[in-house]
């Protein structure tokens, strides 16, 4: 079938759209072209998203953040205006993607902030590119892990079934295993990705409205195509692929901050991410679900800054 654009979801209207001077552009690396939307001046921070979102998700505190480093939110492997090769979707190899944007833009060392997909290739980019890794924050997600092999397919009696938000319980995962099948879900939600959307955000957000119609329908329209959804899936497909590399890796070396949602995965967080580094802190982000960047901006800004400080911290 047939996607019209919405031009006011256009990825270059979006960023023209942002308080500053951010543009919309591409690189190809890696064997692929990779989409980016970058502004401001200083150190360079790269922001990385997760599913079902775009670089969009950070649209709240990108123009804070560029006035105190050079910002470049990008569209990982298979998100957005990226491409969506057929293979490449392992954490690894996503991590290979940004450090080779970075070299194409002549950068030698970056500070990098994740967000679920983003925080597992952000934690692989500080694993396999220690020298190119100065500085990573993980947001509510860690990368997969053997504990990861252990999620079971049905709900266990602690586990609630409807979402994260509430106090006491453990979310039930159901779309990990969904996005494993194959050819199913590009039939089930091309043209449809809003129902899910809508799904994910009413019951991951401590305030479903911190993400807004608007925000929801560049989403939908970001993975409404069967080739979409497909790319997006693959991030899920490839975990035991990541489970097992991870298996090779050391504590990172490069300092990490994790924030993590009080009603989402802040304890998780908290138990599993010392062990993870040589130089962890955990932080809690009150009022707050799963997607922070949206539903606390202002509490991400001042701990990204704080974590990152001003300038010097990259040599």
């Amino acid at each position: 079938m047939t996607l019209s654009l919405d031009t006011s979801v256009s990825d270059a209207a979006l960023a023209r759209s942002l308080d500053g001077d951010f543009t919309s552009r591409h690189a190809e690396v890696n064997g692929i072209f990779m989409h980016y939307v970058t502004g401001g001046s200083g150190e360079p921070l790269f922001l990385l998203g997760g599913w079902p979102q775009t670089w969009w998700q950070w649209n709240m505190v990108m123009p804070a953040l560029a006035r105190h480093y050079r910002v470049f939110a990008v569209d990982l492997r298979g998100m957005g205006g990226s491409s969506k090769p057929v293979d490449g979707y392992d954490k690894k190899t996503m991590a290979q993607d940004i450090h080779e944007l970075a070299r194409h833009l002549g950068l030698d060392r970056i500070h990098i902030a994740g967000h679920d997909i983003g925080a597992m290739v952000a934690y692989a980019h500080a694993a396999n590119h220690p020298e190119a890794t100065a500085k990573i924050a993980m947001l509510d997600v860690a990368h997969p892990d053997d504990g990861w092999s252990s999620f079971g397919l049905l709900p266990e009696s602690d586990q609630h079934v409807e979402s994260v938000i509430e106090s006491g319980t453990r979310s039930y995962l159901w779309w990990f295993a969904l996005n494993q099948v194959n050819n199913l879900p590009e039939v089930l939600f091309e043209g449809r990705m809003r129902l899910l959307v809508n799904w994910l955000f009413n019951r991951q957000a401590k305030d479903p409205d911190s993400i807004d119609d608007h925000s929801r329908e560049v989403y939908t329209h970001a993975y409404n195509s069967a080739t979409a959804i497909r790319a997006g899936n693959a991030w899920y497909k490839a975990f035991n692929q990541d489970i097992m590399d991870a298996q090779s890796y050391s504590p990172v070396t490069a300092p990490l901050l994790a924030l993590g949602g009080a009603e989402s995965n802040y304890i998780y967080l908290r138990e599993l991410m010392p062990a993870k580094g040589t130089d962890v802190r955990v932080v809690e982000i009150a009022d707050c679900g799963h997607y922070i960047p949206e539903e606390q901006p202002q509490a991400v800004v001042d701990e990204l800054i704080a974590f990152l400080g001003e300038l010097g911290s990259i040599r």
